[in-house]
């Protein structure tokens, strides 16, 4: 029996609750799962859970043993992050980003990093929300945002700058805005998750605040886009999603003498200690791709409306 095997099982299955949703994040079968428990249990002549038809329940050694086995499985894991650092570059990796960064910019950019490092392997997960390190076994997440849990490790890849804009069909229709104000009686497409309804613009020093009405709401920045290229009104998008509309003159921007506050575009994972090296290497790929005082696909000159 691989006894570091074992007690990672046995680490898994009560962090996730179940033998079954262990074997899945270990991608081993339940009953595989359940004969490391079992071999660990004999090994060292103790129960360690308590097993019914609903639930599983921590005995009093199986208390003592999780921190000592959660040492040994870090342990293991830093000696083999270590070892690996003297080969080849290779491995797996699992990443998460938005969809719309991920389709816009992140695959091209993982895609160029395998033509480099063909040996690494790399599993995109792509959703729209925020999502556990840990419990989702993430090396690398792509986070638009200014906050960061502490407990997490993060470095700024570049900036995200959103701007107004809508097709020529919508503005020759209802007419083009020409202060902040003038929103309020436009149509707009509106992302549903976690943003106010509302914009907030600046000038200078000036910060107006102007409340949207929105006839079409998403939760994926892709059908926002496409609603605002249909012609369903005035959306807020990042510009490392439109560049090619812009440059076509497929969309427009609407107020560009007024900016958006913007996102940092982060790289964010779980500790600098022993970093294995595929991720080193591509998180300094991805740095030195999108990093530079302007974001890549910000410095073509900006459209405006005419």
């Amino acid at each position: 029996m691989d006894r570091v095997t074992a007690m990672r099982v046995f680490v898994e299955i009560v962090d996730r609750g179940s033998i079954s949703a262990a074997a899945d994040a270990l991608d081993m079968s339940r009953a595989m799962a359940s004969r490391y428990l079992e071999g660990l249990e004999s090994w060292l002549g103790v129960r360690l859970l308590h097993r019914t038809t609903r639930k599983l329940a921590l005995s009093d050694a199986g208390e003592q043993a999780l921190k000592g086995f959660r040492e040994m499985v870090t342990l293991a894991d830093d000696v083999h992050a270590q070892a690996s650092q003297q080969g080849e570059v290779q491995g797996r990796l699992r990443i998460t980003s938005s969809p719309s960064f991920a389709q816009a910019q992140l695959t091209a950019a993982v895609v160029d990093f395998q033509h480099e490092y063909p040996k690494v392997e790399i599993d995109l997960m792509m959703v729209d929300r925020t999502v556990d390190l840990v419990q989702d076994r993430i090396d690398l997440a792509i986070r638009l945002s200014n906050r960061i849990d502490d407990t997490l490790v993060a470095r700024r890849l570049a900036v995200c700058h959103s701007v107004l804009c809508a097709s020529p069909s919508y503005l020759a229709r209802a007419g083009v805005p020409k202060k902040p104000e003038d929103l309020e009686r436009h149509r707009c497409v509106v992302h549903s998750a976690g943003f106010a309804p509302s914009y907030k613009l600046r000038r200078g020093d000036r910060t107006t605040t102007v409340s949207t009405h929105a006839v079409l709401t998403a939760n994926e920045t892709s059908i926002i886009r496409a609603g605002a290229l249909a012609g369903a009104g005035i959306a807020m998008l990042p510009t490392y999603y439109v560049t090619e509309e812009l440059a076509r003159k497929q969309l427009r921007v609407v107020l560009p003498e007024y900016t958006v506050d913007p996102l940092d575009i982060q790289a964010v994972y779980l500790s600098r200690r022993h970093q294995p090296q595929p991720l080193r290497k591509l998180i300094e790929f991805l740095a030195e791709r999108f990093g530079g005082d302007v974001a890549p696909w910000d410095r073509r000159q900006p459209v405006v409306v005419e």
